[in-house]
């Protein structure tokens, strides 16, 4: 029993070591790859321009968000011309991990990387869906940016519903 209550740390600590660091390289194809946070794997993105990782000194919610006011502006924006949206359903969200930048969604409700939209409260937020990977129902997680542009609570569980761009 001693040694299940281990591995949490033994995890851990293979994730810290140096030579298990940059084994990834970035895929080929159109979404483009950016480090979340220095020395981690890569994360896709249809974003050909990611804002950048939070400094390692990053402690308040404004230096974990990296987004630009241009990039909070075109998530905000409607789209100019009517699109065809489908609505993929209602998830509960967390927040995902704030040293992921840029303004996204990890949910089991899409399987490729594809633009979206979320709404919460009658607040709207355009998204890049990225697949989670989890059984259908078992939640999503939002990006810190996401999070405030949709004036959720950080320490809540928001439901929102998803649209698929």
């Amino acid at each position: 029993m001693r040694y299940i209550a281990l591995l949490p740390v033994l995890a851990l600590a293979a994730c810290e070591s140096p030579s298990l660091q940059g084994l990834m390289t970035p895929a080929d194809g159109p979404a483009s790859v950016t480090p979340a946070v220095a020395g981690t794997a890569p994360v896709a993105t249809l974003d050909p321009t990611p804002p950048p990782p939070p400094p390692p000194s990053a402690r308040t919610v404004e230096q974990f968000d990296t987004t630009t006011a241009e990039d909070r502006a075109e998530a905000l924006a409607a789209p100019e011309a009517p699109e065809p949206s489908n609505e993929l359903g209602t998830t509960i969200a967390s927040l995902g991990s704030p040293a992921e930048p840029g303004i996204w969604l990890k949910t089991p409700l899409v399987t490729t990387l594809t633009p979206g939209r979320v709404e919460y409260q009658g607040n709207s937020v355009n998204v890049e869906l990225r697949p989670s990977g989890g059984a259908a129902g078992s939640g999503s997680q939002m990006s810190l940016a996401a999070m405030r542009l949709i004036e959720a609570p950080l320490t809540s569980l928001p439901e929102i519903t998803v649209f698929k761009r």
